[in-house]
């Protein structure tokens, strides 16, 4: 496995007959993944191939999305990779968890499947460079940096961490501590399985952080640390912060009301959508009965990347790996073209627009943008 160009191969071609172009699909659609994001996820891509489709499809024939729920399994993802490549699928498309992508773009790259990551963010996304996986997702070292500045530019220098046991949440950890020690500052980490949030409060209070970080599960173990903090009155100057975005959605306000306001968090999306992105958002809100958020947008930017390369190179598995490098596309939030990122194994669409937001406490409908990246 290596960076040199994949050679086509003949057996993922199909004929130009109008027969459909199978795109393979993951997502978390039920729980314990994040399903209210794996649906979002789901109907970016869904209007995308929908308007593909409108507009005359591949050379004549349409796309056909062929969806499987990973739950947030790498086990049941990676059976899903492996029965979406039997099945013939030109490419594979999607996943939010950064774990499961993980798992998903291994088994790609060694079944010679080329697949377009849509919003997982571990920079590790494969163990060495490859050609076969592309993604839109800005990697997690940039985008906790930029959280990171924004958290030491308001004056925190002592910040604490909830952790869960997960390569991506230990990520995360290790690129605030890197970031916060060059800069003078402390990190320190409250492992979840030992704490309950009340003691989270005590341990707060005993380190003297001026911020909490959410480096956790929604809705557990998340909602019940946000309102035991909340109702502390010894931490009334505290900072929650969500650096992953669980506060993005709709169920982190219904969950929390007005006690889920003025957490920042990290989000995808530009300071001013594209005219596409402008009208696309429109037919998401009509879809989703709701506001989409920056993960629907990176599904409808999934299958706009993918149309361009299967224009350009046919649906032969090899060709379409082997046309990451020559995408050149306007998506929903800005142009698109990837390229070689320092110590990203991947083809990365590098200046993916990073956002520090959070909920308005006036308006907790409302996000309020705090940061640029």
């Amino acid at each position: 496995m290596n960076t040199t160009t994949p050679s086509p191969s003949p057996s993922a071609a199909r004929p130009n007959d109008g027969t459909a172009v199978r795109i393979g699909v993951l997502a978390p659609l039920t729980p314990p993944g994040w399903a209210e994001a794996g649906q979002h996820l789901l109907s970016g891509l869904e209007l995308a191939a929908h308007d593909v489709n409108a507009a005359g499809g591949i050379a004549g024939r349409p796309l056909e999305l062929v969806v499987r729920d990973t739950a947030a399994d790498p086990e049941k993802a990676a059976a899903a990779v492996d029965e979406l490549a039997d099945q013939g699928v030109a490419a594979l498309v999607g996943e939010y968890h950064s774990v499961v992508a993980r798992a998903a773009a291994t088994l790609a790259e060694a079944l010679g499947l080329p697949y377009l990551c849509s919003s997982a963010v571990l920079d590790a996304l494969t163990e060495q460079p490859t050609e076969w996986v592309a993604r839109l997702s800005p990697p997690q070292s940039r985008g906790w940096r930029v959280y990171a500045d924004h958290l030491l530019a308001a004056g925190h220098r002592r910040i604490a961490v909830a952790t869960q046991p997960s390569v991506y949440w230990a990520t995360g950890t290790r690129v605030l501590r890197d970031h916060f020690a060059a800069h003078g500052g402390t990190v320190v980490e409250l492992d979840m399985t030992r704490l309950t949030p009340d003691a989270v409060c005590d341990a707060l209070r005993d380190e003297h952080a001026t911020a909490l970080l959410l480096l956790v599960g929604h809705p557990e173990p998340a909602v019940p640390i946000v309102k035991a903090v909340r109702r502390d009155p010894r931490l009334a100057g505290v900072l929650l912060g969500a650096p992953a975005g669980q506060p993005e959605f709709a169920s982190w306000a219904t969950a929390l009301g007005a006690d889920g306001a003025a957490i920042p968090f990290l989000r995808y999306l530009p300071e001013r959508l594209t005219p596409l992105g402008t009208r696309v958002e429109a037919d998401l809100r009509a879809r989703l009965a709701a506001a989409p958020s920056f993960v629907a947008f990176e599904g409808y930017d999934t299958i706009v990347v993918l149309a361009d390369a299967l224009r350009a190179g046919g649906t032969d598995r090899a060709a379409i790996a082997a046309s990451w490098p020559r995408v050149s596309v306007e998506g929903t939030r800005g142009p698109i073209s990837f390229s070689r990122a320092p110590g990203i194994g991947v083809r990365q669409w590098t200046w993916a627009p990073i956002q520090v937001v959070d909920r308005d406490p006036a308006e907790p409908d409302r996000f309020r943008v705090l940061r640029t990246g």
